[in-house]
């Protein structure tokens, strides 16, 4: 098992901002987490799910896993901002930091606040959980991410 960095420390976090709770969303599949951040977010999550067996055997189908075996395509789109809206001059993404010795320089820039991920996946029940696995792209400033794979358990994304 190779360590994987999995919070992007590039995104600034605006410290002057009240943040009562440091994981009201889920990260944005395709992305590592804080691929955006504020104390505001909007966010779409849309999924397919097709189970497959169901429709190709016209039988009761007797396997726990077989039945319940599923392809996914989704697609999630969103952003997170300090200020008053994603495109505002006051929005922590547009400023950049750098520093280098006794010298502080701040830059001013404008990013595309609005990221999106897409991706396919299969699920399936085994041993009474519902297991999936997932591979997931980014959307970022019009460039596309390299892909991420996804293990998860449970019902919902």
């Amino acid at each position: 098992i190779v360590p994987v960095d999995n919070f992007n420390t590039s995104v600034r976090v605006d410290n002057s901002q009240n943040y009562a709770f440091q994981a009201l969303a889920t990260n944005m599949r395709g992305f590592i987490q804080n691929v955006r951040n504020g104390n505001s977010f909007a966010l779409i999550n849309s999924e397919i799910r097709i189970p497959i067996f169901q429709y190709l055997i016209s039988r009761p189908i007797r396997s726990d896993f077989v039945r319940n075996f599923q392809t996914v395509a989704f697609a999630d789109i969103g952003t997170a901002w300090t200020g008053s809206s994603p495109y505002a001059d006051d929005n922590a993404l547009n400023v950049q930091d750098i520093q280098s010795g006794p010298f502080t320089i701040t830059l001013n820039k404008q990013i595309e606040p609005v990221v999106a991920g897409y991706g396919f996946g299969l699920r399936s029940r085994i041993f009474g959980y519902f297991m999936r696995g997932s591979w997931a792209w980014g959307y970022e400033d019009g460039e596309i991410t390299d892909n991420i794979f996804y293990f998860s358990l449970g019902l919902d994304f």
